[in-house]
């Protein structure tokens, strides 16, 4: 786009052309040459043996063997239990996982949305509608999820990464999961892996409700201190989970948990020796599973959402009767991977991999000491909510779960 900037003699011009696309132009000065790009690849492409490197070190998640102590479905009114717990409402069921277990479609609504600010609602919000996602500037344009879908990726990797500057066969001994979101029984394969790389350890997300703010500080610092010690010890793979809850202890909010953990272990200088996957009943929609990833979960296991969309086919009323509970996990699957293609769309990212702890969110009325400790270098140019706040909305959710009532309409 440049050609004429410049003026120069047509007869000092050895060669003429334009940075081709996924092609490489470089000028060795040294050897006062041009180095083609077929060149400079092989070059490059035979350094090391990489391909039986992968072969042999990589492990791949369906691979594995079948897992076994998969948790048994809940109960219905145990069910109830855990919905109101984790805020589900009517338009959850209804509205967004309903046609998502149907079609396997992400669910269409109005374009914006006429709902007050989380932080100035006066209902009980979940953390992740603090948070609002950028979307790609004339620098980095948006792309087309479906017509350039064969350049986009969704695999994510657990394990630990090593020194960048080395080249050694560990380098490729990871874990490669095919999707980000994991059903209950890959959660096992993860959870009972016993290979020579690979430990796994599972870390509470819960605090006792009745000590409020001060309670839910104490426990994300003790979550923090778990996951450090537990990566200085060896474990290759860290599960926060949520599943411990009941009248006594309620969740941490997810993103919380694994926004302070991530940061921890980067302040620590160990975040590149673990992946963090998140066991949660709290996150059931795109948006939701975008903020986990974006802010360090390297995978996520919905075990509640699961267990919402069993319900739904059982009921009946809200999926087709020829999509049984098999076909309505898989088509939720699916429409999970499509919403998250489509997200990572929005800001011209195309692989998993580039969104995955990348903070490409703003926060709107989070406190900034709760944002500068867990959510570290996100813009927040409003602040407000804390720690007190955030325990005072899983403290109002309690009192509805035990004894479960019925679900409310938020409209």
């Amino acid at each position: 786009s440049e050609v004429g900037v410049l003026d120069v003699p047509p007869e000092n011009v050895l060669r003429k052309g334009r940075l081709q696309p996924g092609r490489i132009f470089f000028v060795d000065l040294e050897e006062g040459r041009i180095v083609e790009d077929d060149e400079i690849k092989a070059r490059y492409v035979a350094k090391r043996p990489w391909r039986g490197w992968v072969e042999e070190e990589c492990v791949r998640l369906p691979d594995l063997p079948p897992a076994s102590n998969v948790p048994a479905a809940e109960a219905s009114d145990q069910l109830l239990t855990l919905q109101q717990v984790f805020g589900y409402t009517l338009e959850d069921l209804r509205v967004l996982l309903a046609p998502m277990a149907a079609s396997g479609k992400w669910a269409i609504g109005s374009m914006g949305e006429d709902a007050a600010l989380a932080c100035l609602s006066d209902r009980p919000q979940m953390l992740y509608r603090y948070f609002k996602q950028l979307f790609a500037q004339v620098t980095n344009p948006p792309m087309d999820s479906i017509n350039e879908g064969t350049v986009m990726s969704l695999y994510s990797t657990l394990g630990e990464e090593r020194n960048l500057l080395e080249e050694t066969p560990e380098h490729a001994r990871i874990l490669r999961c095919d999707r980000p979101i994991l059903t209950n029984e890959e959660l096992e394969r993860i959870r009972q892996l016993s290979m020579p790389g690979f430990a796994a350890r599972t870390l509470e997300a819960v605090y006792k409700v009745a000590d409020q703010g001060p309670g839910l500080r104490a426990a994300l610092d003790r979550l923090c201190r778990e996951a450090a010690e537990a990566v200085r010890g060896g474990v290759d793979v860290l599960i926060l989970s949520d599943r411990g809850v009941d009248p006594e202890q309620a969740p941490i909010p997810m993103l919380l948990a694994t926004g302070a953990v991530h940061h921890h272990l980067v302040r620590e200088g160990l975040r590149t020796q673990c992946g963090i996957v998140c066991e949660t009943g709290e996150a059931r929609d795109v948006s939701q599973f975008a903020l986990l990833l974006g802010y360090g979960a390297g995978a996520i296991n919905p075990w509640l959402a699961f267990e919402a969309v069993r319900e739904l086919v059982l009921d009946g009323a809200f999926v087709p009767e020829d999509v049984d509970v098999a076909q309505a996990v898989k088509n939720y699957l699916k429409a999970c991977d499509k919403g998250l293609l489509k997200t990572m769309a929005k800001m011209g990212i195309s692989t998993l991999q580039s969104y995955r702890g990348a903070q490409i969110f703003e926060a709107v009325g989070l406190d900034q000491d709760l944002v500068a400790r867990c959510f570290t270098g996100t813009a927040s140019r409003v602040s407000g909510v804390g720690y007190d706040v955030l325990a005072r909305e899983g403290e109002v959710r309690q009192p509805r779960a035990f004894p479960a009532r019925r679900f409310v309409h938020p409209g």
